[in-house]
């Protein structure tokens, strides 16, 4: 007999939510290379493009912990369904945008869908499989991830060389409507059956700090750390997350229990969570503009040179290997390994892409290897520490997890980054472009480009350090939760 844990179309309705799942993803980045025909077609100027950017990160990472409650309170298919009918909507809106506001407007409108699919989705797996088969469905769904961050480019300049910049979001109705009909068709419903009251203030309080902590945070690399802009952003976030914490420690239901923190399971997990995306974000970030900057590739190309790291997630964890050897290894040992190997995939990158793109390239795979093995390893931790019926605020906490991550890894790597190549180049003031566009022959160009490479190499190191001391927090936290566990069971 079938159960909600053991659905019969299991592997079908995960294929359905992972395309659902992957249109969302792509528009993180598709937008990056249409830059220069918004220009062009709308014309808009520097903080235009940041908007249109910044739009659909903002949204989607301040509401991702509230679209998880509301899934679970009110159903996670018709918070799915939701979230289709608002990116699709959203698409269509910005695909046909005439005006930059339209377009600002269409990207909030698509990171609302966003949210509610990203959050959606993790906790719909963790619905739909038994127990025994999670690793390797979250595995799935965390390739899946992965791909989204290197075929956004790819697909967008594909369609920007035979389409207008539009059809980058109309691309996503026939995906959209085939996602909902088949939501409608085949996914079950499931709710917390204790039916809590709606946290509104939490929910205010949640998405007003955590917008406001990610606005402080993209915000500092074009404006400056000590800029108005980011200094109030980061009180606002500070004062308003306090305040969040304070009212759901005594809220009787609470969108987010501080209870779970006290799980070292959990605890561990998000300790982890933080700092493989710290590493990750901030470091592939840079080597995307030393593939462009320094060994000269297009976006394109430089595109096409990361690759190999998705496409050895995907390898891994749609095979099933990654799963079979977390659960060969133990949570603990396969987080601890996982991300060994991507430590020691930013060292390649960091001492060898200098050389050329043969070190890089070794670095991708040993970073693609840890990832398929760690970030499964890591959401499964974070997901079974929590209540089934908290599935969606689960993928909620995952999902803000990884955007803040990810964030303040692009912040820090690329301050470490900058403060090395400004005190090479001081002329330069930390600018790569305006050093290179400012230098008096070969041999200036080249003692810029190497000053740049000097600062890559520290910010990679400083990646690598991360991701290593979390990998060990986090199998150390993990471990003792699990004996502490095994010694409640034998007693």
């Amino acid at each position: 007999m079938s159960t909600p844990q053991s659905h019969p179309q299991r592997w079908l309705i995960l294929g359905v939510i992972c395309l659902a799942q992957l249109t969302v993803l792509l528009d993180n980045t598709v937008l990056n290379v249409a830059i220069p025909s918004l220009t062009r077609e709308l014309g808009a100027g520097t903080s235009d493009i940041q908007w249109m950017i910044n739009a659909y990160s903002l949204v989607q990472s301040g509401l991702l912990l509230t679209a998880g409650s509301a899934a679970d309170r009110y159903g996670r298919k018709k918070m799915l369904i939701t979230g289709l009918v608002l990116f699709g909507t959203g698409s269509l809106v910005a695909g046909l945008a005439d005006s930059t506001g339209q377009l600002i407007a269409a990207r909030a409108g698509m990171g609302v869908g966003g949210a509610l699919l990203l959050t959606t989705t993790l906790a719909v797996v963790m619905q739909i499989f038994a127990p025994e088969e999670h690793a390797r469905a979250i595995g799935i769904w965390a390739a899946v991830n992965a791909l989204g961050f290197a075929a956004g480019p790819l697909i967008g300049g594909f369609v920007l060389n035979h389409f207008r910049w539009g059809a980058i979001f109309l691309i996503n109705l026939p995906v959209a409507a085939l996602g909902l009909a088949a939501v409608v068709a085949l996914v079950p419903e499931s709710r917390n059956p204790r039916g809590e009251r709606p946290d509104l203030l939490g929910a205010l309080l949640s998405t007003v700090g955590m917008t406001s902590l990610v606005f402080a945070i993209i915000s500092g690399p074009a404006h400056g750390w000590t800029s108005a802009r980011v200094l109030v952003g980061a009180v606002v976030a500070v004062a308003v997350l306090a305040l969040f914490a304070h009212w759901e420690s005594r809220v009787q239901d609470p969108m987010l229990d501080l209870e779970f923190f006290r799980d070292r399971r959990f605890s561990g997990a998000v300790a982890g969570a933080v700092l493989i995306t710290f590493g990750m974000g901030g470091a592939l970030f840079l080597l995307t503009q030393h593939l462009q900057f320094v060994l000269g590739y297009g976006p394109l190309e430089a595109g096409l040179r990361t690759a190999p790291l998705a496409l050895s997630v995907v390898v891994l964890n749609f095979s099933g290997l990654s799963a079979k050897w977390t659960k060969r290894l133990g949570t603990p040992v396969s987080i601890a390994l996982g991300m060994a190997l991507m430590s020691a995939g930013l060292v390649s990158i960091a001492t060898l892409a200098a050389h050329g793109y043969a070190g890089t390239l070794l670095g991708l795979l040993l970073v693609g290897a840890g990832c398929a093995v760690a970030n499964p390893a890591m959401a499964h931790a974070i997901m079974s520490a929590i209540p089934p019926e908290k599935a969606g605020v689960g993928a909620g906490i995952n999902g803000t997890l990884a955007e803040f991550g990810n964030g303040l890894g692009v912040a820090v790597l690329g301050a470490v980054l900058n403060s090395r190549f400004a005190a090479l180049v001081p002329v330069a003031a930390g600018s790569l472009p305006a050093a290179l566009a400012a230098a008096d022959g070969e041999a200036e160009r080249a003692r810029v480009t190497d000053a740049f490479s000097s600062g890559l190499q520290a910010s990679q190191l400083v990646g690598a350090v991360a991701v290593l001391l979390g990998g060990f927090l986090a199998a150390a936290l993990l471990h003792r939760a699990e004996r502490a566990d095994s010694e409640v069971v034998t007693a």
